[in-house]
């Protein structure tokens, strides 16, 4: 299991068949659709929504992932295990 926020997101990342990125780096629109998709989460991602609108999609459909705060900022570390873990 990874250790740190970045490792988190790389393994997310690689699951969704995204690329590992090498610096510090939140998810891309690009990388947040493909977790919707993944996830069958509600939102539609033929045109890219907003990230906070595909951040409250992914929230919502997993437990362990708090719908209830503002998605503007991104996911904290234990959101990002729930993540990984349901990948």
């Amino acid at each position: 299991m990874a250790n740190t926020v970045d490792e988190l997101r790389n393994e997310i990342r690689v699951a969704v068949g995204r690329y590992e990125r090498e610096v510090s780096s939140g998810f891309t629109k690009e990388a947040l659709a493909a977790i919707c998709d993944e996830l069958d989460a509600d939102v539609e991602t033929d045109v890219l929504p907003k990230k906070g609108t595909m951040r409250a999609a992914i929230a919502a459909e997993l437990p362990g992932v708090d719908d209830g705060r503002d998605q503007s900022s991104g996911f904290r570390k234990a959101e990002l295990e729930a993540i990984s873990s349901a990948l």
